[in-house]
């Protein structure tokens, strides 16, 4: 009988197949579910791609052009956009477009769609409008970053769902409203910035519960109310910034718990009470910032335990008592400042111990002793501020060579000795004021090689001796201060070789001789003082052709003949004092018109005759008139002219005379009259300016205003000329150093009689202009203020000065090499293409030049000077006045005033052949404006580096190549005709364009070779 029993093997086949059925069941399961998942990804891909296009659709079509690679161009695939990262799956981790100076809102950004975004970088743009709450929406996100923007309105409360958020900036930008306490709920925050915003309203008390917080700054503000304590919880904070804000109260013991605090600034608020003694607990403190507040009492001993300190700044309060013994322990200052506040005792010895010393500022209190010894041998040693003390020390023993000092203000102290012919070597010094001392001695010679120096007060010493003559090389002097003192000998001629000095005060001394008619050459001299000498003779013509001069003070000399009438033609001259000389004749009749005249004083002389029909003289006090011959006319103390002597023959007389003259008058307002009208359709055509409606505003400076005005006016002493670093067309400009150790330039308009519009127009010009402009390469407008007593505008200081005075100075030249001159280039480029392609309406500078491109002391260059600068109206023709500088001006400006882009253009190629060439190229641009057309006719083979700047070894390598792209660019720039320049924009990008190494050597090109056959590079 057959067996019943299965076969085993039956039974594994069955095994088997069974397994096959699931495990093809399984696989099917699989490839649905990865066939699912890749249409996840790919929807999710298209998901992210639209949301971007339909924001890059927002923007302006400037911004568009930027991301060209969105959407098109073979790289369709959002992760090969430019500014995009994806991760492993083709997700958007990182979106990255900072700097592009796009232009739009972040309306159309469907933040929603970027489920696995953790990075947003959209800084240094031009954005604007809210920012969407929709932003909370990104889960994800680990940095948010939004700085450098216009962006404006309230931080969304959504920032709170951020929770994986460990950077949020937002800092330089207009955003306000108060700060959303949700901010506490990011409890993994580091980075917490939002500097330079108006928000508003008190800090909250949750801000303490954000413990990771590593840095805050919530500075520039206007936050009010008191520091919250709790910030003393965030015990991993190292840098604290509150500073320019409103807030009031003490400083809270509390934050003495902040053991690993490094920076902590709390400048510019209303602080009242003492600073804790808990301050010293903060062992890693490096800068610490409380300048500018109200705080009172002591400075504490426990501030000896900082031993880290590198910065100390309490200046402009009110502390008082002796600055405490322990601060001697403190050795490694960078920066010491103390000044204006009610300190009494000695200065720390061991300052500058560690020698890194830069910055000391005391000035303003009541301290007394010694310099501090130290100071001696502190070789980093570029500002020393003490003066307005009771400080004793010898001035030659006391004071080392400094070879990087800069400033130097002891003034107003009791320091005695002899100035030592070693500060000749301080070549970098620009300011040395030592008045006011016991200062013996002559004057060295040896600092007329202090060649920066800008400033040198000398006044109320016991100098003796001659002036040197020496001093006639400081080209950049724009002080001469040598007043009250013993000085004796002539004026030197050689004094009418500071071209650029402004002030010039040699009054109370012993100076014999006549005045040099070389003062004449001084042709920006506002102030000049010669008064209280032994000075004789006549008063130079040469005086008289000053047309900028202010205030003239020759009173208590030997002068003798008559008042120069050119005096009365001078348009600014305000004050005149020529009393106690022995000056004759009558009073000039040009002094009737002029109206900027305030004050008068020609006392003790030989005078006669009527005095002008002036204000000045008219309100003049009797003391201004008395001890002359005979003075007559309406003014006190003195007695009425006798009306026409002549009688009927003297009326036939005068009739004869008066009827042609008056005739004459009528016919030249006919003619003025028909001139007018014929130019009133020109003026129509140029923009009114928005008038300025308050009488005192500062409205783009982001804290108080009126302050801020009064801190100039004080910081200046009242537009002293001592200030005064710099005169143009339009005004005059002053460096302000404010209470906050805050260096501004000033510039404030010419008072012009009967120009006020004149000048009003390139006032608002220049505002109208800079308020449209963020970029980093052009001069930043503080504010502004449009007052009946002045017209101001309030810059960013630039201490590396213009660019013009760099190339004519032959040191600074050789420091300024090829990298430095290829990167000013690029800097101006990258402006001008920002004002003429990426501002609401084109902005045209008109005034390209060297003297208006200012660096800072990193060698950035900045375009400044905006009073002849214009909007550009696309919808109409662009007619204007000629404005600009000789020698960069277009060519086409001398038959047409239409302006236009390449107008500037045109001026930046003269400046970048400037730049390469180190002096003005304007004989080379004759020869390339005749040969442009035909290389063939290009002048005579010259090699390319024997128009480079001899002062500079020849470049090589990239930097060769590099130095050829900018002599092509710039003659690119000068075609004359205007169509066939570059825009600055082609130009920008040109120079940025990475350029391949020279197929020869630089000597071996000639200029004929970098000029195009078609007269265009770009």
């Amino acid at each position: 009988m057959p067996s019943l029993q299965k076969k085993p093997s039956t039974d594994f086949g069955v095994l088997f197949m069974s397994l096959g059925v699931v495990l093809i069941s399984l696989s099917s399961s699989f490839v649905t579910a990865a066939a699912a998942a890749a249409r996840d990804e790919v929807g999710k891909e298209w998901k992210e791609a639209e949301a971007l296009l339909k924001w890059k659709a927002s923007l302006d079509n400037q911004s568009q052009s930027l991301l060209p690679s969105w959407g098109g161009g073979g790289r369709g695939h959002p992760c090969n956009w430019v500014g995009i990262a994806c991760d492993e799956l083709g997700s958007l981790t990182h979106l990255n477009l900072s700097s592009l100076g796009l232009r739009g809102t972040l309306y159309k950004l469907s933040f929603s769609s970027f489920t696995n975004l953790l990075t947003i970088d959209l800084s240094s743009n031009s954005l604007y409008g809210n920012i969407p709450d929709q932003i909370g929406n990104i889960s994800k996100l680990t940095n948010l970053n939004l700085a450098f923007n216009n962006l404006s309105g309230p931080i969304p409360t959504s920032i709170g769902n951020l929770s994986n958020l460990s950077g949020l900036f937002l800092h330089e930008n207009y955003l306000s409203g108060s700060l959303p306490p949700e901010i506490g709920k990011l409890q993994i925050l580091g980075f917490l910035l939002l500097k330079s915003n108006h928000l508003s309203g008190s800090i909250p008390q949750v801000v303490g519960t954000m413990r990771s917080l590593w840095q805050l700054d919530l500075s520039v503000n206007f936050f009010t109310g008191g520091i919250p304590t709790s910030i003393g919880n965030l015990s991993n904070l190292e840098f604290l910034f509150l500073y320019w804000n409103q807030l009031t109260g003490s400083i809270p013991e509390e934050l003495g718990s902040l053991r690993y605090l490094k920076v902590f600034q709390l400048t510019g608020n209303n602080l009242s009470g003492a600073i804790p003694a808990s301050i010293g607990n903060m062992a890693n403190m490096g800068s610490l910032l409380f300048s500018m507040n109200k705080l009172s009492g002591s400075i504490p001993s426990t501030i000896g335990n900082l031993t880290k300190l590198s910065y100390l700044g309490l200046f402009m309060n009110n502390l008082s008592g002796s600055i405490p013994r322990e601060m001697d322990n403190l050795t490694n200052f960078i920066k010491f400042q103390l000044s204006d506040n009610k300190l009494t005792g000695h200065l720390p010895q061991h300052v500058c111990q560690a020698g890194s010393l830069e910055k000391i500022a005391a000035s303003n209190n009541h301290l007394t002793g010694p310099i501090p010894k130290s100071l001696k041998n502190c070789t980093s040693l570029i500002r020393v501020t003490l003066k307005g003390n009771q400080l004793i020390g010898n001035i030659t023993e006391d004071f080392g060579i400094y070879p990087n000092l800069y400033f130097i203000d002891l003034s107003g102290n009791h320091l005695y000795g002899e100035l030592s012919s070693k500060w000749g070597q301080c070549h970098n010094l620009t300011y040395l004021n030592v008045s006011n001392n016991k200062i013996s001695g002559s004057i060295p010679l040896e600092l007329s090689e202090a060649s920066q120096l800008g400033k040198l007060d000398l006044s109320s010493n016991h100098l003796i001796g001659k002036i040197p003559k020496e001093l006639g090389l400081l080209k950049s002097l724009l002080s001469l201060l040598l007043s009250n003192n013993q000085l004796s000998g002539n004026i030197p001629s050689e004094i009418g070789m500071l071209s650029h000095v402004t002030d010039l005060n040699l009054a109370e001394n012993n100076l014999s001789g006549l005045i040099p008619t070389q003062l004449g050459e001084c042709s920006e001299l506002l102030f000049l003082n010669l008064s209280k000498n032994i000075l004789e003779g006549r008063i130079p013509s040469s005086i008289g052709s000053l047309q900028s001069l202010e205030n003239l003070d020759l009173s208590w000399n030997m002068l003798i003949g008559k008042i120069l009438p050119q005096l009365g033609d001078s348009l600014r001259l305000e004050i005149l004092y020529l009393s106690h000389n022995n000056l004759s004749g009558s009073i000039p009749s040009t002094f009737d018109d002029i109206s900027s005249l305030t004050s008068i004083d020609i006392s003790y002389n030989e005078l006669e005759g009527p005095i002008p029909n002036q204000k000045a003289f008219r309100e003049a006090s009797d003391e201004a008139f008395r001890n002359n011959k005979g003075l007559c006319g309406n003014a006190t103390g003195l007695k009425a002219c006798i009306q026409n002597p002549y009688g009927k023959r003297g009326n036939k007389f005068v009739l004869k005379i008066l009827i042609p003259v008056l005739a004459s008058i009528f016919l030249i307002f006919i003619i003025v009259g028909v001139l007018r009208i014929s130019c009133q359709r020109v003026r129509n055509t140029e923009a009114k300016p928005r008038d300025i409606q308050n009488d005192d505003v500062f409205a783009i400076w982001s804290f108080d205003g009126k302050m801020v005005y009064e801190n100039i006016i004080e910081a200046t002493e009242e537009f002293d000329s001592k200030y005064c670093i710099g005169v143009g067309g339009y005004g005059s400009v002053y460096k302000a150093e404010l209470p906050t150790s805050q260096v501004v330039a000033v510039k404030k308009l010419h008072p012009l009689p009967n120009g006020e519009k004149s000048n009003q127009k390139a006032f608002i010009s220049e505002i109208r202009a800079l308020t449209e402009i963020r970029h980093r390469n052009i001069v930043k407008l503080y504010g502004f203020c449009s007052h009946p007593r002045h017209s101001l505008l309030i810059y960013e200081y630039l201490e590396g000065g213009s660019l013009v005075h760099l190339l004519n100075n032959e040191e600074q030249a050789k420091a300024f090499d090829w990298i430095k001159r290829d990167n000013v280039v690029k800097d101006v480029a990258n402006a001008l293409s920002y004002m003429h392609h990426d501002c609401s309406h084109p902005i045209i500078h008109r005034d390209i030049s060297s003297k208006n491109v200012l660096l800072d002391l990193e060698c950035v260059a900045h375009i400044s000077d905006f009073d002849t600068a214009r909007l550009l109206k696309l919808d109409s023709s662009n007619w204007t006045s000629l404005a600009g500088t000789i020698g960069y001006m277009a060519p086409e400006l001398a038959y047409t005033m239409e302006i236009n882009e390449k107008c500037d253009v045109y001026s930046f190629g003269v400046l970048a052949l400037e730049i390469i060439m180190g002096k003005h190229p304007g004989d080379l641009i004759s020869s390339l404006s005749s040969s442009l057309p035909s290389s063939s006719t290009f002048t005579t083979h010259m090699p390319l580096n024997d128009v480079l700047d001899q002062r500079l070894s020849l470049p090589t390598n990239k930097v060769a190549s590099d130095v050829l792209s900018i002599a092509k660019i710039a003659i690119a720039c000068l075609q004359t005709i205007p169509q066939s320049r570059p825009t600055m924009k082609q130009v920008s990008q040109d120079l940025l364009t990475q350029k391949p190494d020279l197929t020869k050597p630089l000597h071996m090109i000639t200029l004929g070779e970098v000029v195009d056959v078609r007269g265009s590079t770009v």
